[in-house]
């Protein structure tokens, strides 16, 4: 058996070499973030540092450590501090569901990156171009996607409200005796109300006065101001879609403008 036979494959070339080995599932990621990362390297204290193995290092943890304290961040922007059993509808955490979709974009943009030289192989693909989409990639792209998922679930919250409203459209089309052409809706069951309507909402927190009843000058921190701000950008107008009032469903199941 020949091991290596220098006289068949010549010399040894280190820009030749590949092992075709690609890193499993769990690995991609970091894996991709080594592939994209230039080789920098600097000198400190003597020392030579690797910012090319570095920096995606710290980038892997800190991803990690963000993963796990998501839950109690939002807990303490929302101040829920209760036990929960029931699943949210992705449509009605807007936010949440956008944050999750943007690590799903970031981590599936690295995981290319774990795997540039099939990519460029199989594809027939430059590796540099590969290498740069994914560089460009695991910025831009969570950012669009976070974007994306959120109208997306604004304007589901949007078709739900109106379903509680006005009903499912049934595809039946009427002809009034004016001429006008509508069509048909059927109110939804209890259990389907129910669904639409049974998910909580919070309100955005306000800071409070600085100023109490008495003229006392009230002391607001910083945590408090971050939270107020953290809170509107979860609860606050534009970032859900109101629940239709206990009046709003009467006054439209009772006649008035429905179909």
């Amino acid at each position: 058996m020949q091991i290596n036979p220098v006289w068949t494959i010549g010399p040894y070339r280190p820009d030749m070499v590949s092992t075709g080995a690609q890193p499993d599932w769990y690995m991609g990621f970091a894996e991709g973030l080594i592939r994209a990362m230039p080789g920098w390297e600097i000198n400190f204290m003597g020392h030579t540092l690797v910012l090319g193995v570095f920096i995606p290092l710290v980038i892997f943890g800190l991803v990690l450590a963000a993963i796990a304290l998501y839950p109690f961040i939002e807990a303490w922007i929302t101040g829920d501090k209760r036990e929960h059993h029931i699943l949210d509808r992705p449509r009605n955490a807007p936010t949440r569901t956008a944050f999750g979709v943007a690590w799903i974009t970031m981590y599936l943009i690295a995981l290319v990156g774990g795997g540039n030289d099939l990519w460029a192989t199989h594809f027939h693909l430059s590796i540099n171009a590969v290498t740069w989409f994914v560089r460009i990639g695991f910025f831009a792209g969570p950012v669009l996607a976070f974007i994306i998922t959120k109208r997306i679930c604004l304007g589901l919250q949007r078709r739900d409200r109106e379903k509680v409203l006005h009903g499912r459209e049934t595809g039946i089309i009427k002809r009034l005796p004016h001429g006008e052409f509508i069509e048909v809706h059927e109110p939804l069951s209890q259990e389907q109300l129910y669904t639409l309507t049974a998910h909580d909402q919070y309100k955005p927190a306000e800071i409070a006065p600085e100023v109490d009843e008495n003229g006392v000058e009230r002391k607001v921190g910083i945590t408090q101001k971050l939270r107020a701000k953290l809170s509107h950008a979860y609860y606050g107008e534009g970032n859900q879609i109101p629940k239709p009032t206990v009046e709003e469903y009467k006054e439209i199941t009772s006649g008035h403008g429905h179909h």
